[in-house]
């Protein structure tokens, strides 16, 4: 239909109460994708070096400008992955300037074991970034690798529960700078740092451990939210601090988690305040309820803040959405926003009336932007105009079979699938669908159970040998 006045008469834009909203330039924005580490972190996620390989494309034709690959000294697997990554560049599979990310602890030991794996897989050191990271928080620093600081420090353990918090700050502060500048002194020209659970931490220590991270050779500072505790008032009382206390040139990284659903939200608000890159994981994947979900963000700056990435393909999230599903073996929710396999259906007859008039009638996320079609799902809630719709859609179908279409046909119908679907409700299988899907989901990784019939095993073979 077409409307006698202009859209903007008749629905205001979301963008009206963005526009002052400032952010860096679009094309300063960086996407960093942490899929094949966060990711795959989600309990019962376990990638191929092949699948990761597959996945790191397709996030490289999307438009990610970053990729995190995880740890390559742990496992043949995790390098068997970062060659083929790095082979895929090479080739022209995978974006030339794609940043691949490679990560190790605030030590020479994990530094020097990083070197080797990529030795071993032809990787120069100056071809990838090196995360070398250690903890931001004081809980952290004290009582998880505190024993690691006091040993640095030549100091006994005896006086781990006794010395202050700015004994452990600065000692952190030392081994942080130190590795930043053995990494270098080893040819690795790119240093993203920071420090674990930065949203309970000290915002000055924090501020004072960049600085010094920078001195020492750090190109990257990441500040994460660990646990997904942050809101946006305090993302923004953070994210602005370290903004002004920080060189302009310098790209800062945001790193949220969504354990409160706030991820997105928390991100948007740190690009408000100057951070320039950002990660996510595809279909928002990760430990506990997950990071930062890439179609999500990416959507909402462009329809709700007029914030455009350049060369990103919005059009291929639903596409990278079912792949995801498909290596990952998690269904995303049927009602996730942007990408849910029902978030564009329509069952409702109010919903249904309106759309067949214009798709704004109820459409925020335009479908055609990410990949999506609308489409109509009959049951109890349909109305009499769906029903007409779809009718005179197969209009020549049904004339093939001798059926002329009218208004009592069109009632008729839709008297029918009422009963329908009130038939499938009485005498459905909800309850074992569910049920179902929890077991399949419980056998994606091993249970207790299975822990220790492996360990039952190996005790038998053990016992027989002997």
């Amino acid at each position: 239909m077409e409307f006698r006045e202009p859209i903007e008469r008749l629905i205001r834009d979301p963008r009206e109460f963005t526009r002052d909203v400032q952010f860096p330039p679009a094309s300063k924005l960086s996407i960093y994708d942490t899929s094949l580490r966060d990711g795959e972190q989600m309990p019962g996620i376990a990638y191929t070096p092949e699948q990761k390989y597959e996945i790191c494309k397709k996030l490289s034709d999307i438009g990610v400008h970053i990729m995190d690959v995880g740890f390559p000294a742990v496992s043949a697997d995790e390098r068997r992955s970062l060659q083929l990554i790095m082979q895929g560049k090479r080739k022209g599979e995978i974006r030339q300037e794609l940043d691949v990310v490679v990560m190790c602890r605030s030590n020479a030991k994990d530094i020097d074991a990083t070197l080797g794996a990529l030795d071993e897989i032809g990787v120069a050191p100056s071809d990838v970034t090196f995360f070398i990271f250690t903890s931001g928080s004081d809980l952290h620093m004290k009582y998880k690798i505190g024993k690691t600081l006091l040993a640095r420090e030549g100091k006994d353990e005896s006086e781990w529960l006794d010395l202050p918090l700015d004994f452990y700050r600065q000692a952190n502060v030392r081994m942080q700078c130190d590795a930043i500048r053995y990494a270098r002194s080893k040819g690795v020209r790119y240093v993203e740092f920071g420090g674990e659970d930065g949203s309970r931490g000290d915002v000055d220590y924090f501020i004072e451990l960049f600085r010094k991270g920078i001195e020492a050779g750090g190109t990257r500072p990441s500040w994460p939210d660990t646990v997904g505790c942050l809101t946006p008032e305090a993302t923004r009382w953070y994210c602005q601090r370290i903004v002004e206390a920080l060189p302009h040139d310098i790209e800062l990284l945001n790193h949220f988690h969504n354990d409160y659903g706030l991820a997105t939200i928390n991100c948007i608000t740190s690009l408000a305040c100057g951070f320039r890159a950002f990660t996510v994981t595809a279909n928002g994947y990760g430990e506990r309820a997950g990071n930062v979900p890439l179609h999500q963000v990416v959507t909402a700056l462009r329809v709700l803040y007029g914030v455009e990435i350049p060369g990103f393909k919005y059009e291929r999230l639903q596409e990278l959405a079912r792949f995801m599903e498909s290596v990952s073996g998690f269904p995303i929710e049927a009602h996730e926003p942007i990408i849910g396999a029902n978030v564009f259906s329509h069952e409702s007859g109010i919903h249904t009336h309106a759309m067949l008039i214009d798709r704004r009638m109820y459409e925020a996320v335009p479908a055609d932007l990410v990949g999506a079609k609308v489409q109509f799902v009959f049951g109890k809630h349909s109305g009499l105009s769906v029903i007409e719709s779809t009718l005179r859609k197969h209009e020549g179908r049904l004339a093939k079979a001798g059926i002329a279409l009218d208004s009592q046909l069109s009632r008729q119908v839709l008297e029918e699938v009422k009963r329908v679907r009130e038939e499938r409700a009485r005498t459905g299988r909800v309850s074992e669908i569910v049920e179902q899907y929890y077991h399949n989901m419980q056998r994606l990784g091993l249970t207790e159970d299975d822990v220790v019939q492996i360990a039952e095993g190996i005790g038998r073979k053990q016992h027989a040998a002997v």
